[in-house]
């Protein structure tokens, strides 16, 4: 506005007048520039005003924006530090970041044909084919699994004739493969045996010691290896045994020891079952290859056997990614066996509440698929073939290897590659022979010396065995 004389002007801002907005405060100035009335001085301190007005607000709201944002910038996150690489998975990923042509993965333990091609067995396909027609539903299974899961793995383990389930001393919860049997068996022991050790060989497959550390149980180890022999080191192992106390959990590889395989013979499963019950050891079986490792699935289940006969308890972790090629579905199982049924029931009820806390429910798909191969008599006998056919692969290549190595370097002896049995190699290098094969001869392994023979085809033998002896000679 603008008066003269008593009398008030009301003029409107247009094109003389010029309005501002802060982006911040919402708050609003108009500053007119007038032409009709000549008192001007006002309107001066009127602008300087305004624009001293707009200033402020503009640094206020920048100083609250810089503060807000040194807040922000310092992430709830900040300290947690980075984990190292997976030593087994991480060699996978190293293998598909080289370029060279001649690369060739021993890292990792999954099946390949001899075009190293991934498998999917034909009665896995069958199974699937039925459960198609079937028209099931994807609804929850219970905590503890699919029945007939249950009842056909229990079986495979023990023998349908056994007295652990024949008098119900044997439970059976349905888990996330091998891994999470094992997992859930740490929780249990951690909960109702606290502070007790649980002892794994030395070496052992590279998740052990994760997962029951993971679960607050404590991990120590017992001598398996024997470097000067590439053997068993079985006085040692006996020894360190007898010297655990009563109560200890004992890992123990069913067949085909990760990463060594070395197995004990028949009558060294005896003296470990002796010293086992002698110093009131709690047996915990991983038994990951049945059937894969000898192509026999009662052969390779002999040692839980062994035990769970001789009236022992026990748990007992159970996997069907290798037998059964089922890696993605994550299909396993975790059996507990007791001294009486009652305490096996209990049992079960704490496992299920483990179970309930972890993932609440297994997965369907896969058990569906054990139980068709598994429960049928048919489909059964045709995966005792083809797991006989895997089997054999391996134990070609193994002796294929041999021979070429035997041929190159006589002077070494190599017969640890055909006393060893399973899917893995324990070569028994060095880090520095190691990096040698991979850093020079673009060959992937675990660092411990490992090489998994399910990814070696009869084509790639002589590349290997070059690689092989180059390293033993030369570093």
């Amino acid at each position: 506005f603008c008066g003269g004389k008593g009398k008030r002007k009301r003029e409107r801002v247009g094109t003389d007048g010029m309005e501002a907005r802060s982006v911040f405060g919402g708050s609003r100035a108009v500053v007119v520039q007038r032409r009709t009335c000549g008192r001007t001085a006002g309107m001066t301190r009127f602008v300087g005003r305004a624009r001293r007005h707009l200033h402020a607000s503009v640094s206020a709201a920048g100083k609250r924006a810089v503060s807000h944002a040194s807040v922000v910038s310092k992430s709830k996150f900040t300290e947690v530090e980075q984990a190292p690489p997976d030593p087994i998975l991480g060699v996978t990923q190293a293998f598909r970041a080289d370029e060279d042509p001649s690369k060739l993965n021993l890292g990792v333990g999954a099946y390949r044909d001899d075009n190293l091609q991934p498998v999917v067995l034909s009665v896995v396909k069958k199974a699937e084919e039925r459960m198609l027609k079937q028209n099931n539903n994807k609804e929850y299974l219970p905590i503890e699994g699919l029945a007939s899961f249950n009842k056909v793995s229990a079986e495979l383990m023990f023998g349908a004739d056994s007295a652990v389930l024949k008098e119900s001393r044997c439970v059976t919860l349905q888990s996330l493969s091998g891994t999470g049997s094992l997992r859930i068996g740490a929780a249990f022991i951690n909960r109702f045996f606290p502070g007790t050790a649980v002892y794994i060989p030395n070496p052992s497959w590279g998740n052990h010691k994760n997962i029951f550390a993971d679960a607050g149980v404590p991990v120590k180890q017992y001598r398996y290896f024997d470097k000067d022999t590439i053997g068993l080191d079985f006085d040692g192992m006996k020894a360190d045994l007898m010297a655990a106390p009563s109560g200890s959990i004992v890992i123990l590889h069913a067949c085909a020891h990760n990463p060594t395989g070395i197995d004990p013979t028949s009558d060294q499963w005896k003296d470990i079952l002796s010293v086992c019950k002698s110093q009131g050891l709690l047996p915990f079986f991983d038994s990951a290859y049945q059937g894969f490792a000898s192509g026999d699935l009662i052969i390779d289940a002999a040692s839980v056997r062994m035990f769970a006969d001789a009236g022992l308890e026990m748990l007992v972790s159970q996997s069907y990614a290798k037998n059964l090629g089922l890696y993605g579905e994550r299909v396993g199982a975790l059996h507990l066996v007791s001294s009486d049924p009652e305490s096996a029931k209990r049992s079960l009820s704490q496992l299920k509440r483990l179970a309930r806390a972890t993932y609440s429910n297994p997965p369907v798909h896969g058990a569906r698929i054990v139980s068709e191969v598994v429960g049928d008599a048919g489909l059964f006998e045709e995966w005792k073939g083809e797991m006989k056919g895997m089997a054999g692969r391996i134990g070609s290549v193994r002796q294929q290897l041999y021979d070429e190595l035997t041929k190159l370097n006589a002077d070494k002896d190599w017969s640890f590659i055909v006393k060893q049995i399973g899917m893995f190699s324990y070569t028994g290098m060095t880090l520095e022979q190691v990096n040698n094969m991979t850093g020079k001869h673009h060959i992937y392994m675990t660092k411990d010396g490992r090489i998994s023979l399910a990814g070696l085809s009869s084509g790639k033998v002589k590349y290997l065995a070059n690689a092989m002896v180059d390293s033993f000679k030369n570093h």
